[in-house]
């Protein structure tokens, strides 16, 4: 791995948090992510599973954890199973953790080899009634690969069919919503290397340069400062490209007096950054362009006002329509009577922001949690309201990472330019 060490004690409360919440004589079990195909004999690069992540620490393949509080045999309460390396695997594949190593890294002491997990496994779960598996239960995703997760979960339910089944999901998502504070330096840190990539950005782009070469500056920032990359696609849409929600071809020359819609951020020790910025190509916003940033912000400044604790999510949503309305109407995009006319089911303003303002942020870039709780203490949320105008080649999205806490929210990005006035300074400065 790239990052620097994270203390154990992160993983510990984790687990101390989640088998708290387990029902007497319950065993939990959770996998590593698969290996996937890409070609021919390679594989993706590794990505592990966010919950096993959040409660292990351990970023490697082919690896298992039972968690088992109530065991009659006190070694078995709490076990790692780690994939045991070879002389090949080391030759071919590299360094793989040691039983010290994963110690360390996870504060696990009961450590084993992934090949004991079957035999140790069956010695204990008959002492269980119940039995806690994982699954992606992410309700922005709908699996059409079997993966990992759901071939256990058929298997265990044959090898043990009288044991009764519990979601592990429905507590990971309560605990997962709500970040300790290491946690949120991680976020933090994920954050100041992205605000570092723009930075290097505003310096770089002028008339005439690529898409693509704005990416590989991006990049190059994220990887110098032990980033894993990506926290997902970055999205660097130039002109009309940008009313393109998820344009990520990144291929075309930006051209002067356009505006360039940025979505990206660094992924840092599994956790991630989102960040969204528009920038003037030339380094000066034209009347207009500047006219639609300044309402996007304003939009985005009375949005962060109301990620507090205690907020429903569907009614703070509906509040930022209300100030978007008043702001398109402003541009001349829409008029009271198109408002007035307007169908409740699909307001008038979705036509020039048609996606949410924000969503939770954490070891996913849309994180793990509900959208039917009241926003908490300790959620870290996106703020990223858009306005997107095809006929005039023009789209404008500003997005930060927002941290409710008990005295309000704090800016996690707001030592990240976002004035239009700052932007222009930057990239006239050299």
């Amino acid at each position: 791995m790239k990052y620097l060490p994270i203390s154990p004690d992160l993983f510990i409360n984790n687990r101390n948090n989640f088998v708290s919440r387990l029902k007497p004589r319950s065993i939990a079990i959770f996998n590593s992510s698969d290996e996937f195909p890409r070609s021919g004999d390679q594989t993706f690069i590794f990505k592990q599973n966010p919950d096993f992540f959040y409660l292990t620490g351990i970023d490697q393949e082919q690896c298992r954890l039972i968690l088992f509080p109530d065991c009659p045999n006190p070694v078995y309460k709490t076990v790692l199973f780690l994939r045991q390396t070879n002389e090949n695997i080391a030759v071919w594949e590299g360094h793989k953790y040691t039983k010290e190593e994963a110690l360390a890294v996870s504060g696990i002491t009961a450590i084993f080899w992934t090949d004991d997990f079957e035999n140790i496994l069956h010695s204990i779960i008959h002492y269980a009634e119940n039995v806690y598996l994982n699954t992606n239960e992410n309700d922005r995703y709908s699996h059409k690969v079997v993966y990992n997760d759901l071939r256990f979960i058929k298997k265990m339910q044959e090898d043990y069919p009288l044991h009764t089944y519990h979601r592990a999901a429905t507590i990971m998502r309560d605990l997962r919503a709500i970040k300790s504070q290491p946690e949120i330096e991680l976020t933090q840190r994920a954050c100041a290397i992205t605000r570092d990539a723009f930075v290097r950005v505003l310096k770089f782009v002028k008339p005439g340069v690529a898409e693509y070469e704005i990416e590989a500056e991006i990049i190059h920032e994220f990887i110098r400062q032990r980033s894993t990359g990506h926290a997902y696609t970055p999205i660097i849409a130039s002109g009309k490209n940008a009313n393109i929600l998820h344009y990520n071809d990144n291929n075309q020359v930006c051209n002067d007096g356009d505006v360039i819609l940025f979505d990206f951020g660094a992924e840092y020790a599994n956790y991630n950054a989102d960040l969204s910025r528009s920038i003037p190509v030339n380094g000066k916003f034209t009347q207009r362009q500047r006219d639609v940033y300044n309402a996007v912000l304003r939009v985005m400044n009375e949005a962060k006002k109301m990620l507090v604790a205690g907020t429903i999510w569907n009614e703070y949503h509906e509040e930022v329509g209300k100030v978007m309305t008043s702001e398109l109407i402003g541009l001349g995009l829409l008029t009271k009577h198109d408002v007035e006319k307007q169908n409740p089911a699909i307001p008038a303003y979705k036509k020039y922001f048609m996606h949410g303002t924000s969503h939770h942020l954490g070891i996913d870039v849309h994180d793990f949690a509900s959208r039917y709780q009241a926003f908490a203490e300790g959620n870290i949320l996106t703020c990223e309201p858009g306005i997107y105008i095809p006929e005039e080649g023009l789209g404008i999205r500003l997005e930060n990472d927002i941290l409710i806490t008990k005295g309000g929210n704090i800016d996690l990005m707001a030592d990240i330019p976002i004035d239009a006035e700052e932007i222009e300074s930057i990239m006239n400065a050299h």
